[in-house]
């Protein structure tokens, strides 16, 4: 694709924010989706996430497949790693995709460590 398409090409994806996260975690059936490094996911990271990096993203997208129809939401630490994931995901058949704006750092909840 050249940059001029890319440019206008229509996101696939929702952008959403830090409370619209957190009414959709009341919904069984979503996938939080944090896809900064391990180092970074230790630090602290959203209760329930699953943690791939955008980097491997690709590779591990078949553990992914019972989340076809479910609601996916990706985050990072501003939401560039994150935006990058979205596109990989909706590019791949994942129909409910959505980006946390502004990272992990515009969620309001409490953060877990492990």
């Amino acid at each position: 694709m050249g940059l001029i398409s890319g440019l206008f090409r229509k996101r696939s994806y929702t952008t959403i924010t830090g409370s619209q996260l957190q009414k959709m975690m009341n919904n069984n059936n979503i996938l939080i989706l944090d896809v900064r490094s391990s180092g970074e996911y230790k630090g602290g990271h959203i209760p329930n996430a699953r943690n791939i990096s955008v980097d491997t993203l690709s590779s591990k997208l078949p553990t992914l497949n019972l989340y076809t129809d479910s609601e996916i939401v990706a985050y990072c630490s501003s939401g560039g790693r994150s935006a990058r994931a979205c596109d990989i995901l909706s590019k791949n058949g994942f129909n409910k995709v959505y980006n946390l704006s502004g990272g992990i750092y515009f969620y309001k909840g409490k953060l877990t460590k492990n």
